[in-house]
């Protein structure tokens, strides 16, 4: 049991220090993500365990605290259920078992028993939390604290316990891991099936039998195992500011030259009159979110009323055009979407003033003209 302590310990810190080593060699961006569907970033695990167990009677006995004592230590395993309902928190459901010591002696025979404890645990992905959403990160941190309730088989005692630990997993692929699990575990003073306290065992958690846990095992994903990457839509403004700021000089420009028409044509002769139409090649998109047909930003809808008041100006019919990604759903989901895109912008420019007969609604369903593909899932404003 020594050996194998000592042979988990060194394998941690090995494996450890190379995952930090890739990480340090690699920046990694922070995206977005969108919340998958419950059935989603589910995993199970199995584990070989080392564990360490100390009594709250042996207080006072002066038994030597070295967690590689034969007397004190065993071998058990553990499996668990989980799921992750972010890439930051999960929870998981974790059962321990089966062979424990009660430390009455140093005696390695009496202190036999068999035990089972079943735990509902919290666990924080610090690596994500911290440094942003990485489907390849070969290392993942992840403290947890959780409570459950265990059973001593051999003296046929239950009770409750508090635990908290360190779950280190490192990727293999996108379906397996490898995890190093530490924890330390609190439980109600007579599950060891020992009732009468020790000469010295007073103030908590000295009142409370106490457990060491390092695990070893494999992780399994179930389903889809990573997180889909969202667009940030004020990232995308910024991206598109140049474009934006572009169009906006365009439309100034044909706002001041439609002016000069309109006070030419004020000052002709009736005979002289000539019907002339603005047409402003460059249309306007808004943008909207992945599967929505609600506007992302209401600050799009700002440079579509500039387009707006060149059409009215000049009686022009507009033409709205919704899109979705093609890389997203069915092309008859798509359809739909793009459909009601389009009518959610024909709607905008009814309350903006343009009569609904001087606007043309298009479907162009799913698309994928646009780099990267969060840029498809838009609507067009253009003057016909």
């Amino acid at each position: 049991m020594k050996k194998l302590l000592i042979m988990l310990a060194f394998a941690s810190v090995s494996v450890a220090g190379m995952a930090q080593d890739n990480e340090s060699a690699v920046p990694e961006m922070k995206y977005s993500v969108a919340t998958n569907s419950f059935w989603s970033n589910w995993f199970v695990q199995a584990n070989l365990a080392g564990s360490v167990f100390y009594s709250n009677e042996e207080m006072g006995y002066g038994l030597s605290k070295s967690p590689f004592k034969g007397f004190r230590n065993n071998l058990g395993f553990s499996v668990a259920i989980g799921k992750w309902f972010t890439p930051g928190i999960g929870l998981r459901t974790k059962f321990n078992g089966v062979w424990g010591r009660t430390v009455a002696s140093d005696d390695k025979d009496l202190n036999a028993s068999k035990y089972w404890v079943l735990n509902e645990q919290v666990l924080f992905n610090l690596s994500n939390m911290i440094c942003g959403y990485n489907e390849t990160r070969v290392w993942n941190f992840i403290p947890y604290l959780g409570a459950g309730y265990g059973r001593n088989m051999s003296y046929n005692r239950y009770g409750m316990d508090l635990n908290l630990g360190i779950l280190n997993t490192f990727r293999l692929s996108r379906k397996v891991a490898i995890n190093l699990d530490l924890s330390w575990a609190w439980f109600e003073p007579d599950f060891d099936g020992i009732t009468e306290d020790g000469p010295t065992a007073t103030g908590w958690p000295k009142t409370r039998d106490n457990m060491l846990n390092v695990e070893v095992g494999i992780t399994y994903n179930l389903g889809k195992a990573k997180w889909d990457k969202t667009p940030d839509v004020e990232a995308l403004k910024a991206l598109s500011q140049g474009q934006i700021d572009a169009l906006n000089a365009q439309l100034a420009d044909a706002q001041s030259e439609n002016a000069k028409l309109k006070d030419m044509l004020a000052n002709q002769k009736p005979a002289e009159t000539k019907v002339v139409k603005e047409v402003v090649a460059a249309p306007v998109s808004v943008f909207f979110n992945i599967g929505k047909s609600k506007i992302a930003s209401k600050k799009d809808l700002q440079n579509v009323k500039d387009l707006v008041e060149v059409a009215k100006a000049n009686n022009s019919k507009i033409v709205v055009t919704g899109y979705a990604d093609s890389k997203t759903g069915s092309a008859s989901w798509n359809k739909k979407l793009s459909q009601k895109r389009a009518d959610t912008v024909a709607d905008e420019l009814v309350n903006m003033g343009v009569s609904r007969d001087n606007i043309e609604v298009v479907a162009a369903g799913g698309v994928n003209t646009l780099s990267p593909v969060s840029y498809n899932r838009r609507a067009t404003v253009a003057i016909k």
